[in-house]
């Protein structure tokens, strides 16, 4: 299988420092500071990464399930809020939201939510961050 790698690279202390980050594919690099991780400043951080990746393999992984009930999906979208908290020391990521939306064809709401939990739980991304609390809210449109 795949390994997939990005790099950070960081200059100065945490407060006025600044950094960047790049996906190894070399599809991506942005710049982060200590205001746009913590604050609301200009850039991107790792958390809205872990947002990114979450989104990304939670909306596969239920594309690949549903498939296997013979439901396959048209559309799914979906949103994940990684939420960032001071801890006794520095900061930890207590939750992680996951929203989702999906058309799927053939499928009753008890089934779709049966699926997309079972997803919540399996899909790689979810169990590496299995120390934050992962909630989602699916929605099946018709």
């Amino acid at each position: 299988m795949a390994i997939r790698s990005s790099e950070a690279v960081w200059e100065g202390d945490i407060r006025g420092g600044k950094g960047t980050m790049k996906l190894g594919s070399g599809a991506w690099e942005g710049q982060y500071n200590f205001s746009s991780r913590f604050e609301e400043g200009k850039g991107t951080n790792p958390e809205e990464l872990i947002a990114a990746a979450e989104a990304g393999c939670f909306s596969m992984a239920l594309s690949g399930a549903l498939g296997r009930n013979e439901t396959p999906p048209t559309k799914i979208e979906t949103t994940a809020k990684v939420h960032i908290e001071p801890a006794e020391v520095g900061f930890h990521i207590p939750r992680i939201e996951v929203f989702c939306t999906a058309t799927v064809p053939g499928i009753d709401d008890a089934d779709f939510q049966r699926i997309a939990h079972d997803v919540k739980m399996t899909c790689p991304v979810s169990r590496v961050l299995a120390t934050a609390e992962i909630t989602l809210e699916a929605t099946l449109q018709s």
